[in-house]
């Protein structure tokens, strides 16, 4: 045996287990659900946080962040991927979805809020660790490192297109839009780079939580003694909450007396409910009324002149979900489950119809950011016969000297004008009103007849409507 001491072995490196944060394990849920389930993060957002706050220790803090860094991460997603696309080896496509809701995550705490760099990447990387596991805990490290050198502004000058040389490449990299989205509201804006990109600005923008005191049931005046609640800007009927304001909170929503909804689909209602008629104003008729918004303002409205409003719905449960917006309306009602293309009822029975047809939603990016990435070119087309027939109906189903609103949360002209412009070919014993007049106050409406809301001008989603009468 040697004389020689042996050297002290060097000890392995305990292992230490990841920690485990709430939050952004809760994050990371609700994009598995949106990616996996095609899920929308509206739905999917409220159970996670009432579970987390059933199960304690999660606090109104911690439900802001989570929010945050869901909707932010969603918004930004185009933005986020062309930033780790310069910062991996392989196509991102190759990359798995989970792992690349990590670093999407840890993307937009580095660039996109005021958490502290160390921060960041420690918290993205224990949530790896939990997540997805030591070893690719290690990949998303190295890659969260990379970006953690630039900020957002350095990054997008790298990843992003000149915009001298490719525009709508470039509004698509630094606004975080699908391309052929971006040339879509291009188009329906009508040209101009300043209109554009304050219109895609606020798609990325939170948007306020607006309430609809519905008449005869709740009245603005209460709505306005919330804590958090200012006026709506055009509606006489809406009130906006502040961040922080939380609609389930408020005595009047819980009770049904008033709703949650956007103030352009209020203003949708009320120019519906303002034009004139010929001759007798007593049937009205909403005939895509799901989930039962318009329905219940519409109802009101009826209610005060003494008229009756029909909803109808195709699907049974958003029937439902109508008929429970429209318990304790203070006047007649109905609602049925039928399918608007091919109603019961006989051809001109209603004074005034509306309907807000199904459609891509791109008018509504701010609420449903997901959208933006789940929807193709290719789903106008499918739309454009259903929204053609539910036209087609609602202007057989109305009177003459009686009004037709056609309306749609959707900018695209394919989803706009071009469905008013082919059915008008068809029923030439028509006029269109201008709707301008019934919205007064409300600025830059364009030059009629029809109205294009939008978020970066009027702060509501962008609606559309055009009001047709019925004149033989």
């Amino acid at each position: 045996m040697s004389d020689q001491p042996r050297r002290p072995r060097k000890h392995a490196k305990p292992y230490r287990r990841p920690k485990k944060d709430p939050v952004r394990i809760l994050a990371f849920e609700a994009l598995r659900a949106v990616d996996e389930r095609d899920a929308y993060a509206n739905l999917v957002l409220p159970p996670l946080l009432r579970r987390a706050r059933e199960a304690g220790g999660f606090d109104a803090r911690d439900a802001a962040l989570a929010t945050e860094l869901v909707y932010g991460t969603l918004r930004r997603q185009g933005t986020y991927d062309a930033i780790v696309a310069a910062c991996v080896d392989r196509p991102l496509r190759e990359v798995d979805p989970p792992v690349l809701d990590v670093l999407s995550l840890g993307a937009h705490q580095l660039l996109g809020t005021r958490i502290p760099t160390h921060a960041a990447v420690s918290a993205s990387v224990e949530l790896a660790r939990v997540v997805l596991g030591d070893g690719r805990a290690k990949f998303v490290n190295a890659v969260l490192r990379k970006i953690a050198q630039d900020d957002l502004d350095g990054w997008l000058e790298r990843v992003a297109p000149p915009y001298d040389e490719d525009p709508e490449d470039h509004l698509a990299v630094v606004h975080s839009h699908p391309r052929w989205v971006v040339s879509a509201l291009w188009d329906s804006l009508g040209g101009g780079r300043a209109g554009i990109e304050e219109l895609l600005r606020a798609d990325n923008e939170r948007p306020e939580v607006t309430l609809v005191a519905r008449p005869g049931r709740a009245t603005t005046t209460e709505l306005l003694e919330e804590e958090a609640a200012l006026p709506g800007r055009w509606s006489p009927y809406a009130v906006r909450l502040t961040e922080g304001g939380e609609p389930g909170a408020v005595t009047a929503v819980a009770e049904g007396r008033a709703g949650v909804q956007d103030e352009g689909s209020q203003l949708v209602a009320l120019a519906l409910a303002g034009a004139p008629v010929e001759g007798r104003d007593r049937m009205w008729l909403d005939g895509c009324a799901g989930p039962g918004g318009k329905a219940a303002l519409l109802g009101a409205l009826a209610a005060g002149r003494g008229a009756v409003l029909l909803a109808s719905e195709k699907q049974p449960h958003r029937a439902g979900l109508v008929a429970r917006a429209l318990a304790g309306n203070p006047g007649p009602c109905q609602v049925v489950a039928a399918d608007g293309t091919r109603p019961p009822w006989r051809p001109g029975s209603f004074d005034r119809v509306l309907v807000d047809v199904p459609c891509t939603g791109l008018g509504a990016l701010r609420r449903r950011p997901e959208a933006r990435w789940r929807r193709r070119p290719e789903d106008l087309e499918g739309f454009a016969p259903l929204q053609r027939g539910l036209l087609r109906s609602a202007l057989e189903s109305v009177r003459v000297g009686g009004v037709v609103g056609y309306a749609t949360c959707s900018p695209h002209l394919a989803e706009t004008r071009a469905v008013v412009a082919d059915l008008l070919k068809q029923f030439p014993d028509t006029d269109l009103i201008d709707a301008r007049p019934l919205l007064p106050g409300v600025p830059d409406l364009g030059e009629g007849p029809d109205i294009q809301l939008w978020p970066h001008l009027h702060g509501t989603d962008a609606m559309y409507l055009a009001l047709i009468r019925r004149t033989g």
